[in-house]
Formats: C-alpha cells, structure tokens, sequence
C-alpha cells in the first residue's frame, strides 16, 4: 500500500496495483480498475516515487539487473 493525500488533506492508503491511469489535470487524477476516480495532492513524479519505493519494498524492483 502507498500513502497519498485528498485534496481535503485527509491522507488515505491505496494498493496501487489497483491504479489504471494516472494523469495531472492539472492535479493528480487517479482512475481505478473499479472505474473510481481520486484526484490526489501529490505530483505525478512524487506519485510515481512511491510507486516505485512500494514496488523495491515487496522485492519487484531492484537495483541490480
């Protein structure tokens, strides 16, 4: 699970294995697969930063090739 924030500031957690697109409208929009839609503070390089941060956690990434 990753930690954003509504625009209400209210943080909440969410699988991103559940994310189909995100796009900056100008603010963060989140489109799930349930077809849900969350629009978030966080930029897209800082979404995208803790994607990446959660998918090296559970062993997906690594640094090495």
């Amino acid at each position: 699970m990753i930690e954003l924030t509504l625009l209400s500031g209210k943080p909440f957690l969410i699988n991103p294995h559940q994310i189909e697109t995100a796009e900056a409208k100008p603010d963060t929009t989140l489109h799930l697969l349930s077809g849900k839609t969350i629009v978030v503070k966080e930029s897209i390089p800082e979404f995208l930063a803790k994607i990446v941060a959660y998918r090296r956690s559970i062993g997906v990434l690594s640094d090495t090739p």
